[in-house]
């Protein structure tokens, strides 16, 4: 054991405001790891509510893991030390149950390297009576877990704060019981909402696609998405305060789930809905804690300027004189005082996110964003002293074409000279993505882009804009967007690329992975599934009727909008 480490782990926790600490035996113990660095883990307010959850219960201490940094890794091994807890500095295997939030695919890799540095078995048929069960949360779980069904013991589907409580309580009765390793996952398998891979088995035609999923007996043939109808009922805000994340001085409030907009690109606004928000009063007592830390208040939501009473809170917050910072706004509802506060609070990066440039593709993906909307949001930053302009872009969208990708060099040109035109001397940058087609959208049946293509619209753009003056282009990594595709909408067997990649290095050893497997990444990338296909992810149920995604495939492909929800509404079938 590295003292060393345990110090290291001991330094964190005192730097901390608000760690909730048990001592070792006094409850039992669950490990909740976030497949990343503290500072990145430490930045997830979803992170930190299950946190809150559990400890909440007079039975259980929750232990936070984070993936170390190649120092710390290195450490570890040099050591023999395993993976420990950041409260108590446990090892990992030492306990019962094993939560991992999981945000982004790219962090499928670090799952496992957390799981062999706590030394966990990798492969869930290798753990046995004595080994922890490792559940997945998160948005990951909720979309398509079956790349890591073979990691995994079972998976929280959709929002968490009601079943973690079903799923300890189940896991104690199994406990005192004497439930064996098969017979607690079969009682796990009957909570609603929760997914246990290996009891449902997918049998694949000669053409790789799924002909049937077998459910083993006396589980659901479709698990129900879980989602929280009362907001108010499970505080959503900053637990642990610590200056290592990515919102310093910030206490985090969560002021609405979901998202009603319909833009078919989006997997949190099909596997989140219906919208929900927080009540005023609730947001109030939220930053009245916030003031007493001396922090200012950072709003959380899909889109904080669709709040009803956005500039209320934003008043009140004035008010308090705090300051403010938003997670995302929208071109089409923001308001002078939203701005303003925006602006006295610091803020000097207005970020937009039209998404693509054209009126077709804005129709295809149904965002509801015109120019008009855009050059009103910059007039009100200008005015409240926000010179930059941040846009947000994917390129590789469902029927795109040159034409398209020239609109948004000629959007860029049009945006700066309205800048200007307002006397803003301020930048303007796009952060430019290739599109995912994400499960549980309409886009879900479509291939990806050719990476080809892709790459060579982005030169295009970035060469279009080259020497332009205040404007900046930022591109993600289209070979990482690409390995991004495969995880996506993967089936179960791409856990055997995972597990390869694992052992060549992690993501550096994915394209010798490739190379070495069966397993085409064109199956999964650039083939066009039918819409009577059985999907991986199939027997995950959004609430969604069954033709509900496919109707708004083809409207995709007529250029129709569907409109935003509205109370009543029973379009997509979430509402019953």
């Amino acid at each position: 054991m590295s003292w060393y480490i345990k110090e290291k782990l001991q330094q964190v926790v005192a730097r901390e405001e608000g760690t909730i600490l048990y001592a070792p035996g006094a409850r039992s113990g669950f490990a909740l790891v976030y497949p990343n660095s503290y500072h990145v883990g430490m930045s997830n307010l979803g992170f930190q509510i299950i946190y809150q959850q559990i400890n909440s219960r007079s039975d259980t201490a929750c232990e936070r893991v984070f993936l170390p940094d190649k120092k710390m890794e290195q450490e570890h091994i040099r050591t023999n030390t395993p993976l420990l807890t950041l409260e108590t500095q446990r090892p990992l295997y030492e306990f019962g149950l094993i939560g991992v939030a999981m945000t982004f695919e790219m962090d499928y890799f670090n799952l496992l390297s957390v799981l062999e540095l706590g030394k966990v078995p990798l492969l869930a048929t290798e753990r046995e009576e004595s080994d922890p069960f490792v559940i997945l949360g998160g948005p990951c779980a909720t979309f398509n877990p079956e790349p890591l069904a073979e990691f995994i013991d079972a998976c929280i589907v959709g929002e968490g704060e009601e079943v973690i409580h079903e799923l300890l309580d189940a896991y104690y009765r199994g406990k005192d019981e004497g439930l064996s390793r098969s017979e607690m996952l079969a009682a796990f398998a009957k909570l609603e909402g929760v997914y246990v891979p290996s009891l449902y088995q997918p049998a694949y035609g000669e053409d790789g696609i799924i002909q049937k999923i077998r459910p083993a007996q006396e589980v659901p043939a479709c698990v129900s998405r879980r989602w929280i109808a009362d907001l108010d009922a499970y505080p959503a805000q900053t637990v642990v305060i610590t200056a290592d994340t990515e919102f310093k001085g910030l206490y985090l409030v969560e002021v609405a789930r979901g998202c009603g907009r319909h833009c078919r690109f989006c997997m949190a606004g099909y596997c989140f809905r219906r919208p929900r928000t927080r009540s005023l009063s609730k947001l109030k007592s939220a930053v009245e804690v916030a003031k007493g830390h001396g922090l200012k208040v950072g709003l959380m939501g899909a889109a904080i300027s669709d709040y009803p009473e956005i500039d209320e809170l934003c008043q009140y917050i004035v008010n308090q004189e705090m300051g403010l910072s938003v997670a995302s706004l929208r071109a089409d509802s923001l308001s002078p005082l939203l701005v303003e506060a925006l602006a006295a609070s610091g803020l000097r990066t207005i970020t937009l996110a039209p998404e693509a440039a054209s009126e077709k593709m804005r129709l295809v993906i149904n965002k509801g964003i015109t120019d008009e909307h855009l050059y009103g949001s910059i007039d009100l930053a200008a005015r409240a002293g926000i010179a930059n302009v941040r846009l947000y872009i994917m390129v590789g969208l469902p029927y795109e074409e040159q034409q398209d990708i020239e609109e948004i060099v000629e959007m860029a040109l049009r945006v700066k000279s309205h800048m200007e035109q307002q006397g803003s001397k301020g930048n303007l940058t796009l952060s430019i993505n290739p599109f995912i087609p994400k499960p549980f959208t309409p886009f879900q049946w479509l291939p990806m882009a050719d990476i080809k293509i892709v790459e060579k619209r982005l030169q295009y753009i970035q060469a279009a804009l080259k020497g332009q003056k205040k404007i900046e282009v930022l591109i993600e990594n289209p070979r990482e967007a690409y390995i991004q595709g495969v995880l996506s909408r993967g089936d179960r067997r791409v856990a055997s690329l995972l597990l390869a990649a694992h052992r060549n290095g992690g993501v550096k050893g994915w394209k010798r992975a490739v190379k070495e497997s069966d397993l085409d990444e064109a199956f999964y990338l650039y083939r066009e599934r039918s819409t009577e296909e059985i999907l991986p992810w199939q027997t995950l149920d959004m609430g969604l009727n069954h033709r509900y995604l496919a109707t708004e495939l083809e409207n995709a492909s007529m250029l129709k909008q569907t409109a935003s929800c509205t109370e009543g509404c029973k379009r997509c079938g979430v509402c019953k």
